[in-house]
């Protein structure tokens, strides 16, 4: 059916905006495209050295420029459980571009850390930056020219947003997205979130504390939670970028190795030296987008992807805004209750019916764009089915059913679990800032209190640790904008927070900081723009100002005389210890340069 008429008007306004952008992009994308096989512009010394370790067969192959060949970009590492089955990856696609008659090439690598290792740790204030990195580092592998298509080995937070973000620059590329899929089921997040209470409480030791974690967090794949890299699973799936239903299939089984080598044909298939060229930057277009935005939406997905999804699109000159985000939630119901927003882990999710459930319900309302361009073809519509093995080991597609086989997992279009998304915008005299709701009770969706103010993380938890903070306030944390120490997640502050309103207090959250895809129970207005330190009114907020967080009305404000405020000087703190020690030394040009939490917190222009 047509798309609804307020996702028709959103997607109309992001076109406007976006064209003179759109169009410089599009002309850059087709200039490259036009030119050919790439190799064919390289010298023979040059092609000499690409080819150098190819056999016999594969160098006559890649000389005539008739060969495609795929290249691939890998995060694969053996320390994080989602990207320790990327190690076997390579060869899989290598068998697989030889049975389609084409070549693979790992292309290059790209740094791939885990924000669960590095929470609360200086090396967390990489994080961010590593997107921007990850973008340059695959750059690079692919800079070399010798590819028809690649094929993209990444799933956590920064990862994929950073490989997207590569693709679209070079994207004249067929792209194609492989995921590795998430670990099984182990200790439940709703105990797990328990027992974290509990030790900030101080009524569990470490002992207890580490048990409960390793049993969360036991094997390969993918963490199970619904944070920052399963809502990367689900945009690759809802944009185009996977094949359907290849983003929620555990690690080591026989469907997923099949799914792989799936993506590889599929990825030299649609190269330009066959019929179904489709272009990286052609593909992704303001529909893909916005399709984005609202699977984000309908499954209460991750926070970080209000930076994420407006940094993506601009690499293909598309300008996403808050606003626009905000918008769309007013008209997307909420779908999916899967952790932090549900008990639900993101394998219950896929057995209730997951992306191809998910998809058909929102298609039934309009509230998905059909006619896109993915990596399997034309329109959505064939994104509704489950992807299965027949007796032959090959991949086929039924169609969904038509309930979901858990409806306190998934819930049909007509029966969402809340009329509207998860995620607004908030404005007022502290500025911009975002807050996902989805896991906060509508009671708490307003909260108006006495403003608490900290420089850093430790200083609240040390303040919850002295018993000061056994009241109503609204905790503000600031200096933890990407300018100040590279905005890091404070996902530390959910369980004393947590605990605080266990205990009957009135408490908020309000930060120039990120919170995670992990963002709970707490109201949490976040990414606040300008940040402290970049002029923001954030740094003028004193202990006892009564701070007002509306969700409803969508408006965030400090209750303090206009002209008292305008008239205060900002606070000024000392960063000179977030400058160097693990790494951040090397960060300081990312630092200085990189661009406001609403344009994407990128360092690109």
């Amino acid at each position: 059916m047509a798309a609804h008429s307020s996702i028709e008007a959103i997607t109309a306004r992001i076109v406007e905006r976006s064209k003179p952008h759109r169009e410089a992009y599009l002309d850059r994308v087709r200039r490259a495209a036009s030119r050919g096989p790439h190799r064919s512009t390289l010298s023979c010394g040059n092609l000499a050295h690409g080819f150098a370790v190819c056999s016999p067969a594969e160098k006559e192959a890649l000389a005539g420029d008739v060969i495609p060949n795929l290249g691939i970009i890998t995060a694969y590492n053996d320390m994080l459980s989602a990207h320790q089955p990327y190690e076997t990856f390579p060869s899989i696609i290598r068998e697989a571009a030889r049975e389609a008659s084409g070549i693979a090439q790992v292309a290059g690598g790209v740094p791939a850390m885990c924000d669960g290792v590095t929470q609360g740790q200086p090396g967390m204030e990489l994080s961010l930056f590593s997107r921007d990195a990850i973008a340059m580092a695959a750059g690079i592998g692919l800079s070399h020219n010798m590819f028809d298509a690649a094929v993209f080995l990444g799933i956590c937070d920064k990862i994929v947003p950073g490989l997207v973000i590569a693709a679209l620059s070079f994207g004249h590329l067929p792209s194609v997205f492989i995921p590795a899929g998430p670990m099984t089921s182990g200790l439940p997040n709703d105990e797990k979130s328990r027992i974290r209470q509990l030790y900030a409480e101080g009524k569990v030791g470490r002992a207890e504390l580490l048990n409960a974690e390793s049993k969360s967090y036991h094997g390969p794949g993918t963490c199970t939670f619904y944070g920052t890299a399963n809502s990367n699973q689900m945009l690759m799936e809802i944009m185009g970028f996977h094949l359907p239903g290849a983003s929620f299939v555990n690690p080591g089984t026989p469907l997923r190795e099949a799914l792989t080598r799936e993506a590889a044909k599929r990825a030299l298939a649609i190269t330009a030296l066959g019929n179904e060229f489709t272009p990286a930057g052609e593909m992704i277009d303001e529909r893909s987008v916005v399709n984005g935005v609202v699977g984000l939406h309908a499954t209460g997905g991750s926070t970080n992807h209000t930076l994420h999804l407006v940094a993506m699109a601009r690499a293909a000159g598309i300008h996403l805004t808050w606003q626009d985000i905000s918008d769309l939630s007013d008209v997307v119901p909420l779908l999916a209750r899967v952790y932090p927003n549900g008990l639900a882990d993101v394998n219950h999710f896929h057995a209730a019916g997951g992306m191809g459930f998910l998809i058909k319900q929102l298609l039934k309302q309009g509230l998905l764009h059909d006619d896109v361009r993915t990596v399997f073809g034309h329109g959505l519509e064939a994104y509704t089915v489950e992807a299965k093995l027949d007796a032959q080991g090959q991949v086929v597609r039924e169609p969904v059913p038509e309930e979901s086989g858990d409806k306190k997992v998934l819930s049909a279009i007509e029966t969402p679990f809340q009329s509207t998304g998860g995620l607004k915008m908030l404005t007022g005299n502290l500025g911009k800032a975002v807050i996902k709701i989805s896991a906060v009770k509508p009671e708490r969706h307003i909260v108006e209190a006495p403003a608490v103010v900290f420089n850093g993380q430790q200083e609240l938890q040390d303040a919850f640790k002295r018993g000061e903070l056994n009241k109503d306030f609204i905790a503000v944390v600031r200096f933890q904008g990407p300018k100040a120490n590279g905005m890091p997640e404070l996902h530390r502050l959910t369980p004393p927070l947590g605990v605080l309103q266990d205990r009957g207090f009135k408490v908020a959250l309000v930060t120039d900081g990120r919170m995670s895809g992990a963002s709970g129970k707490v109201p949490a207005a976040i990414h606040i723009t300008p940040e402290a330190s970049d002029g923001g009114a954030i740094a003028k907020i004193k202990d006892g100002d009564i701070v007002r967080l509306d969700a409803v009305a969508g408006t965030l404000e400090v209750l303090v005389d206009a002209a008292e405020f305008a008239a205060r000087a900002p606070a000024v703190v000392d960063l000179s210890d977030n400058e160097f020690g693990m790494g951040r030394e090397l960060f300081s040009a990312f630092r200085r340069n990189v661009g406001h939490a609403d344009q994407g917190a990128s360092v690109f222009a």
